[in-house]
């Protein structure tokens, strides 16, 4: 089996030095599609270094991104072809808001390894500390088709019930149709999200955007329409990817706020697609 659960799940931690300054974050910023309009204010807020705000979701890209989809294939127990996997979910926990550049110590190992039947799903766990203690924990949750099948634990199930009723605010964001070739410079490489012909391979029509790039938009959509621009408010964000954007399409974010004001639930659709789902079982968790 490529996949061996029991040694992935025994590797010793990989840990590492990774950086990052204004200009990441800058970088960042502009891939998931900010500054448009350049001149708006809150904006500015997100491309001009005198009065950068750090998007939590930035964490996810810090210092390259890795091990990332990727970087986590290379793990001890895990051998797989790039084309058969994808990036099934993310969840990210703030320990304190991020600073616009740092210097801090990632450590990273497999969490999890689930048996869904039809394909293994791995977690690929960051923690990142600094000087001043920890910074953020992510999740990658990452499917791997045809691996699955050696009766291993399913796992915990992450689906949610879905919000009733209208959304208390909606958001629509147009996707360039060069954004995931801007996204990718923050660290993610995959061929999928630039290679016509790998994007065949892999059963897609062409390129399409990639998960995370999508996870970036949706969170900056509810800082700027639910917290008036205020990331710091921001503790945790889930989300489980339920298909692809393709670059040019329109997302339409439906946003739901908690009785107590200290969650937003929110799905995510393509307009182009008969609103074909694209983030579902999402939440943003608040102070």
């Amino acid at each position: 089996m490529p996949i061996d659960a029991a040694k992935a799940l025994a590797a010793e931690p990989r840990t590492g030095e990774i950086s990052w300054g204004t200009k990441d974050v800058l970088l960042y910023h502009l891939g998931i599609g900010a500054g448009t309009p350049a001149t708006d204010p809150g904006e500015l807020r997100y491309t001009l270094e005198s009065r950068l705000h750090v998007l939590p979701s930035f964490a996810t890209v810090a210092g390259g991104g890795e091990p990332g989809v990727i970087g986590g294939l290379s793990m001890p127990g895990v051998e797989v072809e790039l084309s058969r996997v994808l990036h099934g979910g993310q969840s990210l926990t703030l320990h304190r808001p991020l600073p616009a550049e740092g210097r801090a110590t990632a450590t990273h190992r497999v969490a999890a390894v689930y048996d869904k039947g039809k394909a293994a799903v791995l977690v690929l766990r960051t923690d990142v500390a600094d000087a001043d203690g920890p910074l953020w924990t992510n999740d990658a949750q990452i499917y791997v088709r045809g691996e699955g099948g050696w009766g291993g634990d399913r796992g915990p199930s992450v689906r949610r019930e879905a919000p009733t009723g209208e959304p208390d605010r909606t958001a629509e964001r147009t996707v360039r149709d060069d954004q995931a070739l801007l996204y990718r410079l923050s660290g993610d490489f995959n061929p999928l999200h630039a290679d016509p012909e790998f994007a065949r391979k892999a059963g897609f029509e062409r390129p399409v955007l990639h998960g995370l790039c999508t996870y970036g938009i949706t969170l900056k959509a509810v800082v700027d329409t639910l917290l008036g621009g205020d990331v710091t408010r921001v503790r945790a964000y889930t989300t489980r990817f339920a298909g692809v954007v393709y670059p040019g399409e329109t997302l339409r974010i439906r946003m739901w706020e908690g009785r107590d004001d200290s969650q937003v639930s929110v799905t995510v659709s393509a307009v182009e697609r008969d609103d074909a789902p694209v983030l579902t079982d999402t939440v943003v968790h608040l102070s």
